[in-house]
């Protein structure tokens, strides 16, 4: 038998050569024209070439090609000279040709294939590295069409795989054009026999009018003001079209179609992607549609569908009865023939299922792992729980606490006396007294020697929290300060330096208090109000400035148990759920703007006997983009107009802290007794005589904010009220809280949302509620409150799956704490891959 002369180009050594040759060889394309257009080719060759010398043993003579490849690609960077960077990449070239010519019998046989073995590095050849291969170098790609894809999110093949479909259409069946009847919804296929552009007699209005045939019959399509269609509809041109069938002008013997969707089918082979099943649609953007999207999965699929490691260990996959990977990537895009489509619609396939379960259950890992690696610190504070200044403070406090607090401060007394640190979340619905657990821990904190810091989101609300508290703790021997980020130079210097000797025992104020140069000598407890507002990594901030204190979270939001499963997955959880004694629950009322007289006597009428209220709106300037009213101009028409009487205040976050200052100190002393204002006063504003809130554009708000501002009413043992003004269209004029919509009626989610704030003063039943009604990317705001993104799952879907994720994310960390175990090896990979970055994994070795 002759041996062949130059290796085939299917061993699994050429195949990975020519892998790694694709970029190489394009951006030396066109004496390195497409230069620019490739990125991070430096780490992706070397970390290639790597994992190949990891696999297995060469000849010296390929090994040494092999290293000289790595060596041009080690630092090739940007800042490289054009024409060095030219060099290497024509070295290169030539490199990998001499690769590809050599003698197949000089290579030692690859014991196993590349796409299951990994190296010492971690980098591994094929299965894994999909998540690292670009996806530009995929077939019908290339530069211009990996820029559009970005926009979608897809750079890798990883991330092409994992981009599912948002919907999907049952094109398993064709309707024959002679079988159409006026009145049903069909799709057809067929070839275009005339595509016409026509003006109407006013040349205002542009018709092109298609007719379309099968081997039943034709039919005529007719699109306006689309011009541009006469350039793609061709003669002879293969498509598909689904919509309603209408009377033609030849009544039934030549129907028409209202068309609501169509596509380019062509003659090739990959038209039975696009008919002839159920088709997955996804999103689009401009120059990039459907079509080309499962063109694209197609092709990755068959490329590269066998490569993805299986990161769900075995056990698992059976205990949770989970397809495997491969099954699952390929029944999401390209369903079965038969798969129930109202499944696929709502995400509750096996396919589904397989890969929701996966996404959730690597982030349940990195948040187990984190809440493993916090508690797993030695703790080097002792505090002392029988400080005397406990019970002084009790002492001094005008009011009992409630059975729920007396819980809750066990709860950290608990923790903070342990060896290990605190990490707790305090949630508790406005006006159920977390200040004051959180003050408990304050002066335990100080009372055993040690600094405390209380950070908030808003110099308002630090501001209050230092008025609140400063005379109370000011009364037990604990010096106060209110850091502010405005204060001039000096004043910055003199409490950086109280706080750098200890003279300050407790520092109050926004998180700059931590991030712009300010010291403490020892720094032991850090609450964090309002936690959503920073993100879930302040303590790796005060660890990097070399504090290690127990975090105390508190937040005045409730948050639907999923939701608190995943952003505050690695905290401890408390919860007040006992409002103090004597408060009356808020009584709210939604109008619409017709009847905005009678919202405006409930607050004329608490204004005549003493009390004093908030009107809040969105904005604070009119815009000519919107229809919202200002607080400025707001704020003017009342003072002028309905409220001449009283003394009409002004509060928007564009004023100098000072005039903030100076406004609010003037409304609880009751000189101002309406307050216009914008959301600053959403959470933590506290002022016992304001019995009355009105929200104008309320239809704009979510719930959960709607809750909030609520809460700065019924703060004392008086009637209090929220009055939702609303300027939405409709027939939903609901009086009063009663509702005028019957139960069967479809209703706009904004007077779903609304009619839910009149039902229920709960604010977990409503924060369920909003995230049902609005789903967790609108109830969180992704960037706002470092809400994870999931491509596949779906928190509103998916509770039940989320907490069986982490049951086996806990479980999987007891048997095995650092996933050390082969078969767990690629689930921590993948794990520190996605979150490793954002939750401050780098610890976890």
């Amino acid at each position: 038998m002759q041996a062949p002369t130059e290796s085939s180009p299917h061993t699994p050594f050429q195949e990975w050569l020519d892998r790694i040759a694709r970029p190489i060889e394009f951006a030396s394309r066109d004496d390195c024209a497409h230069l620019r257009a490739i990125t991070n080719l430096s780490s992706f060759i070397s970390s290639q070439v790597l994992a190949a010398l990891c696999h297995d043993v060469y000849p010296k003579a390929i090994e040494a090609r092999l290293i000289s490849l790595r060596d041009l690609f080690i630092d090739f960077q940007p800042a490289l000279p054009f024409d060095e960077q030219r060099r290497r990449l024509q070295a290169a070239v030539l490199l990998i040709r001499a690769l590809r010519a050599v003698d197949q019998q000089k290579l030692t046989r690859l014991k196993d294939s590349p796409t299951q073995v990994s190296c010492h590095s971690g980098v591994t050849v094929g299965r894994s590295d999909l998540w690292n291969l670009p996806v530009r170098f995929a077939k019908g790609v290339g530069p211009k069409r990996t820029n559009v894809l970005q926009r979608l999110h897809i750079e890798t093949v990883e991330d092409a795989l994992w981009t599912i479909p948002w919907r999907y259409e049952d094109r398993s069946v064709m309707t024959p054009i002679g079988n159409l009847v006026p009145g049903m919804g069909a799709s057809v296929c067929g070839i275009i026999g005339k595509c016409e552009a026509k003006r109407t007699r006013n040349r205002r209005l542009s018709v092109v009018e298609i007719g379309i045939e099968d081997h039943s019959g034709r039919m005529q399509v007719v699109f306006f003001n689309q011009r541009y269609l006469e350039e793609i509809f061709t003669v002879g041109t293969r498509v598909m079209m689904s919509g309603r069938v209408l009377s033609g002008r030849q009544g039934w013997m030549v129907p028409r179609m209202d068309v609501a969707q169509y596509e380019i089918i062509g003659e090739d082979t990959e038209s039975t992607l696009h008919v002839g099943r159920i088709v997955p649609i996804y999103h689009e953007t401009k120059g990039w549609t459907s079509r080309q999207m499962r063109v694209l999965v197609n092709n990755l699929l068959a490329d590269h569908g066998t490569e993805f490691q299986d990161h769900l260990p075995v056990p698992l996959r059976a205990r949770q009865r989970l397809i495997s990977i491969h099954e699952a990537l390929h029944d999401i895009h390209f369903p079965k023939i038969g798969t129930d489509l109202q499944l696929l619609e709502r995400g509750k396939t096996s396919a589904h299922r397989r890969l929701a379960f996966e996404e959730l259950l690597l982030l349940q890992l990195a948040l187990a792992t984190r809440h493993r690696s916090v508690h797993e610190e030695p703790k080097e504070l002792r505090f002392n729980p029988r400080t005397p200044l406990l019970q002084q403070l009790s002492r001094l406090l005008p009011f009992r606490l409630t059975t729920a607090q007396d819980r809750v401060i066990r709860e950290i007394f608990r923790d903070m006396i342990s060896p290990r640190p605190m990490n707790r979340l305090v949630q508790g619905d406005v006006g159920s007294g977390k200040t004051a657990v959180a003050l408990y821990a304050l002066v335990m904190a100080c009372g055993s020697g040690y600094q405390a810091a209380l950070m908030a989101p808003t110099e308002i609300l630090a501001e209050q929290h230092y008025r609140n508290l400063s005379g109370t703790l000011q009364a037990l021997g604990l010096h106060t300060i209110l850091v502010r980020g405005g204060a001039p130079s000096s004043v910055k210097k003199t409490q950086g330096e109280k706080l750098a000797s200890g003279d300050v025992q407790v520092a109050i104020g926004t998180h700059a208090l931590i991030q712009h140069g300010v010291r403490f000598k020892n720094l032991a407890l850090a609450v964090v109000d309002e936690q959503h507002r920073f993100g879930v990594l302040q303590r790796k901030t005060l660890i990097d400035k070399g504090y290690k204190p127990d975090v105390l979270v508190l937040t005045a939001t409730p948050i639907p148990r999923t939701l608190a499963m995943t952003v505050y997955g690695d905290l401890d959880v408390s919860v007040i759920d006992v409002l103090p004694p004597g408060r009356k629950p808020v009584r709210t009322f939604l109008f619409h703007d017709t009847q905005r007289r009678r919202a405006y006597q409930i607050v004329r009428d608490e204004l005549r006997a003493g009390r004093q209220a908030y009107v809040v709106y969105p904005l604070v300037d009119e815009s000519e983009k919107s229809d919202l009213q200002a607080a400025i101009q707001g704020a003017e028409q009342l003072q002028n107009g309905e409220f001449h009487d009283f003394r009409v205040g002004l509060l928007h976050g564009r004023m100098k802290a000072a005039e903030k200052e100076a406004v609010m100190a003037d409304f609880k002393a009751g000189t101002i007794q309406l307050l216009v204002a914008t959301t600053v006063i959403e959470v933590g504003v506290d002022v016992p005589n304001a019995t009355v809130i009105l929200i104008e554009h309320s239809e704009r708000f979510g719930l959960a904010q709607l809750h909030q501002l609520r809460g700065r009413v019924g703060r004392s043992d008086r009637q209090s009220y929220c009055l939702l003004m609303a300027q939405y269209p409709g027939r939903g004029k609901t009086q009063l809280g009663r509702r005028s919509m019957g139960s069967g009626e479809s209703m706009p989610s904004a007077t779903e949302r609304l009619e839910a704030l009149v039902r229920s003063n709960d604010g977990f039943v409503i924060a369920e509620e909003d995230l049902r009604i609005r789903g967790p990317g609108e109830f969180f705001g992704l960037r706002q409150w470092g809400m994870p993104e999931f491509r596949v799952a779906n928190l509103v879907r998916d509770g039940d799956l989320l907490q069986q994720a982490r049951q086996e994310a806990f479980s999987l960390l007891k048997s095995d704490p650092r996933l050390k175990e082969p078969a767990h090896k690629g689930l921590r990979e993948a794990m520190l891959r996605k979150w490793e970055q954002k939750l401050e994994l780098g610890s976890i070795s």
